[in-house]
C-alpha cells in the first residue's frame, strides 16, 4: 500500500518516512549547530560565468568563504557557501557545497546516485541541520528565516506518495487543509486551478492507485502549487518514469519556469537536465564540481573541430594544415582539426577546389557528457 505524502513544512510534500496515516507536521528548525546568520553568498552575481570545484578525489582546502553582499543574494533564489553535512560515524554526504541559483532558471542539480544530491536538498529545507556552512532562500538568511521563505518554496522530495483509496482531488484538497498559509475560502478553486495546470482535470476523479507513474509525479507537482510559489525543488522528477511519463513532466517544468517560477531540479539523467534546464550543477561524492549556465559550460570545453570524411585523407590533411587550421589528425580516411575562426563553408569549398573528394563534412563539438567526464573523472547516465 502507497503511503501518503505528508508535509514537514507549508508546500513541501516529503516521501514516505513515517507510517502510514496523517502525521505531524515536523518543528521549524530555529538554530544550527555551526551555522551563523548569512546574508548572501559570494559569487552569485557571477552566475553566467561557469564555476569549476575541487575535482572529485582530489585533496580539498577550507576556502572559509566569507559571507556576500545582500545584493547578491536578492539575484539569487538559492545560495550557499560551504554547506556540509557530516552524519554519525564520520561519513560526509555533503561537502563544502557552494550554489548560485539564478532567478528565473530551471537549474538541473545533476548527479549519480548517493552523490548527495538529496541531502543537500533537504539541507535547503530546513528537514536536515547541515553541520556547517550558510545558505539562504529567496534572498532569505536559514534557517532563522524558514517561516518566511518556505511558503514561497513548493517542493517534491523522494517522490509521491498519496492516500491511494482517494481520487488525486481529494488528495489535493488534504494537502490543502494541512497547509496554514492556504486560504480554505480559495481552495476549490487553487485545487481545479492546479489540476488544470499539470493536466489532471480528466483524472481528478479517479483514485490515485489507478495513475500511471507520470500522473503521479504531476500530481505530486500540483501539490506543490496550490498557491503561488516563487521557487519549485524536485528531486528526481522522472525518476522510474517511461519515455512518455517523462515527456508529460518535462513539459510541465518548462511551463512551470516560463510563469516566472523559478525551478531547481535534481537528476542523474544527463539527457534530462540537457533537454530542461538553462544552468546546471554538477555533483561528485558530495561536491560541487561545476556549475553554471549550460551554454558557458559547453563553451568551456574543447574548440569545435572540422571533421571531413574523404578517401583523399593525406590530401585533406595538408590542404586544412595549409589553410591554417591546428591540431590537424589524419585516420581511417577521416581527417579532423580545430576549426577556429574560419567558416564552415569556406574550408569545404577550399578541399572541394583543391580535388579533394569530400563525402561527409561536418562541424563537430564536445558533449556535455564529454565536458562532465573531463570535469569529474566519470561518466553520467545519459537517459532512462
Amino acid at each position: 500500500m502507497t503511503e501518503p505524502t505528508h508535509r514537514g513544512r507549508a508546500g513541501i510534500a516529503v516521501g514516505p518516512t513515517g507510517p502510514t496515516g496523517p502525521v505531524e507536521p515536523v518543528e521549524a528548525v530555529d538554530a544550527v549547530d555551526g551555522v551563523d546568520a548569512v546574508d548572501a553568498v559570494d559569487g552569485v552575481d557571477a552566475v553566467d560565468a561557469v564555476t569549476v570545484g575541487t575535482r572529485a578525489g582530489a585533496p580539498r582546502e577550507d576556502t572559509g568563504a566569507p559571507p556576500p553582499s545582500p545584493e547578491a543574494a536578492a539575484a539569487a533564489a538559492i545560495v550557499t557557501s560551504g554547506l556540509t553535512k557530516r552524519f554519525r560515524g564520520g561519513q560526509v554526504a555533503v561537502d563544502g557545497v557552494g550554489l548560485a541559483v539564478p532567478r528565473g532558471s530551471v537549474f538541473g542539480f545533476l548527479g549519480p546516485n548517493g552523490s548527495g544530491k538529496t541531502t543537500t536538498i533537504r539541507m535547503l529545507l530546513g528537514l536536515v541541520a547541515p553541520t556547517s556552512g550558510t545558505w539562504s532562500l529567496l534572498g532569505t538568511p536559514m534557517p532563522a528565516g524558514l517561516a518566511r521563505a518556505l511558503p514561497r518554496v513548493g517542493a517534491v522530495v523522494e517522490g509521491p506518495a498519496f492516500y491511494p483509496y482517494l481520487s488525486g482531488e481529494a488528495n489535493l484538497r488534504r494537502f490543502d487543509a494541512a497547509d496554514p498559509a492556504a486560504d480554505a475560502r480559495t481552495a476549490r478553486a487553487r485545487i481545479g486551478a492546479a489540476l488544470e495546470r499539470v493536466g489532471l482535470t480528466a483524472a481528478a476523479g479517479k483514485r490515485y492507485r489507478t495513475y500511471s507513474l507520470g500522473m503521479r509525479q504531476r500530481l505530486a507537482i500540483a501539490a506543490a502549487l496550490l498557491v503561488p510559489r516563487e521557487l519549485l525543488v524536485l528531486d528526481e522528477p522522472t525518476n522510474g518514469l517511461d519515455p512518455q511519463g517523462t515527456r508529460e513532466v518535462r513539459t510541465l517544468i518548462r511551463r512551470i519556469a516560463e510563469d516566472g517560477t523559478t525551478v531547481f531540479v535534481s537528476s542523474h539523467l544527463l539527457s534530462e537536465v540537457e533537454q530542461m534546464c538553462t544552468h546546471v550543477g554538477v555533483m561528485r561524492t558530495g561536491r560541487l564540481v561545476a556549475q553554471g549556465p549550460i551554454a558557458a559550460l559547453r563553451a568551456s570545453g574543447e574548440e569545435p573541430r572540422l571533421r571531413v570524411e574523404t578517401p583523399d585523407a593525406d590530401a585533406a590533411a595538408a590542404v586544412l594544415a595549409g589553410a591554417g587550421l591546428g591540431d590537424v589528425r589524419a585516420a581511417d580516411g577521416e581527417v579532423t582539426a580545430v576549426i577556429g575562426t574560419r567558416a564552415p563553408e569556406e574550408i569545404c569549398a577550399l578541399l572541394v577546389g583543391e580535388g579533394v573528394a569530400v563525402r561527409g563534412f561536418a562541424v563537430v563539438r564536445p558533449t556535455l557528457e564529454e565536458i562532465f567526464v573531463g570535469l569529474t573523472g566519470e561518466g553520467f547516465d545519459v537517459g532512462a
